[in-house]
């Protein structure tokens, strides 16, 4: 079965624990909290208190998504807030030798370490990181912008990370984010996926339930 991360981006915030907790109810076991900051990607969303209150309000894991520029600042100000799982995209890195010492940093605090890419970012951009990852997450949208549709060659992209984690032998779960709902999450997890993070697809109906359920027996 999928691990669902139903993302607060497309949540009530008025009504934020419920939120969260009905989908912890419905059988979603991360919350994904996505965090922009406006230069890294045009939109912002909100930083460290946000998340320490999301964590006060629920027991899951909590897979926080950097999706800004300043890591340096970033990754030690969300692992306070209690993150426990921390992703970065490679992206943002000035050079290799900054993104082991971030995935290193991020270990030595306890928590799981994860690198993201862009849909249009060559593949291989993460080979040099692989056996240091528990998480790789493939963007299947450009990042941003909730709502998008999902982009048709996603599934290559995931596959080939399935393909890398036979071969050598790594232990990193593949998450995808971006346009998944039952039908994308079906052919994310044919392709290899571990975790389906998912929004719109999942906030905003009244039959969540139903649809956590389905992304969760892809």
């Amino acid at each position: 079965m999928a691990i669902v991360s139903p993302s607060i981006l497309s949540a009530d915030r008025e009504n934020l624990k419920h939120e969260i907790l009905k989908m912890e109810e419905a059988g979603a076991s991360w919350i994904h909290l996505d965090v922009m900051d406006g230069r890294f990607v045009p939109a912002t969303t909100f930083g460290p208190d946000l998340v320490k209150e999301v964590v006060s309000y629920h027991l899951k894991n909590n897979d926080t998504h950097l999706m800004v520029e300043d890591l340096e600042t970033a990754i030690p100000a969300f692992l306070e807030a209690g993150s426990d799982w921390l992703t970065f995209h490679v992206e943002a890195l000035k050079d290799e030798e900054e993104g082991h010492r971030f995935l290193q940093f991020i270990h030595s605090r306890g928590a799981k370490a994860g690198m993201s890419i862009k849909p249009n970012t060559p593949i291989t951009a993460l080979d040099p990181y692989l056996d240091e990852l528990d998480l790789v997450l493939v963007m299947s949208v450009e990042p941003g912008k909730g709502g998008q549709g999902y982009l048709p060659n996603s599934e290559e992209r995931i596959a080939y990370f399935a393909k890398k984690r036979k071969e050598k032998n790594h232990s990193y779960l593949i998450e995808v984010d971006g346009g998944i709902n039952e039908d994308t999450g079906r052919v994310s997890c044919a392709a290899g996926a571990d975790v389906l993070v998912a929004g719109s697809y999942l906030y905003g109906h009244d039959d969540y339930a139903k649809r956590v359920k389905g992304l969760k027996e892809c």
